[in-house]
């Protein structure tokens, strides 16, 4: 399989190279959906608004001037679309609904095959990661958008301060700041659903 340099890779997109695209969804495709699907915390609607994500890049490619990476400005690009989604929903009153079985199984797969070196999980490691995920999900869904993306992007993806910066247009210690108080709001998010048997 063909791989690009990134310098490569973008200028083959700004001339619309199809195979260039098709390189550039299969490279990302995975770190974009989790993304959106930790904002959005729904299966379809994460699958709908990566799609879009893609499409906007590739019809706006020719704004990105590389003052960043190109996956800063992609993930940039797909937090802008999960906040109007979020906006959209709420406008018209819709709960979002928490189809998390299908992505759990898959991550408890992937983390509890990385706890064990391999070694297939045992049922009972992939049903306490899978209840863990789910209820680190529902809890993510009771946080705003803005502090939601911070506790994703430095807790989840593992970014760096200037990257999330980057990505959010804040300053680092504004980042570190607000990241606290997500951290904070996540805690108690996820007290109120172990209280609450569940539904936040």
């Amino acid at each position: 399989m063909k791989t690009f340099t990134e310098a490569q890779l973008v200028a083959r997109l700004k001339k619309r190279d199809e195979k260039a695209f098709g390189y550039f969804v299969r490279e990302y495709q995975g770190q974009v959906y989790r993304v959106v699907f930790r904002m959005l915390g729904n299966a379809a609607e994460a699958e709908e608004i990566s799609q879009e994500v893609f499409i906007t890049v590739f019809k706006s490619i020719d704004r990105f001037r590389g003052d960043s990476k190109l996956s800063t400005w992609l993930y940039r690009v797909a937090v802008n679309h999960s906040k109007n989604r979020i906006k959209y929903l709420a406008r018209r009153a819709q709960s979002a609904k928490r189809e998390f079985d299908e992505f759990t199984e898959a991550q408890t797969l992937d983390s509890a095959s990385m706890r064990t070196s391999g070694q297939p999980p045992r049922p009972d490691e992939m049903a306490q990661a899978r209840q863990s995920e789910t209820m680190i999900q529902r809890a993510l869904a009771g946080l705003e958008p803005e502090h939601r993306e911070l506790i994703i992007f430095r807790d989840i993806e593992g970014m760096t301060y200037q990257e999330i910066g980057t990505i959010t247009g804040l300053i680092e210690g504004t980042v570190k700041s607000r990241l606290h108080r997500a951290r904070l709001e996540l805690r108690k998010c996820v007290v109120r659903l172990q209280r609450g048997g569940g539904r936040g």
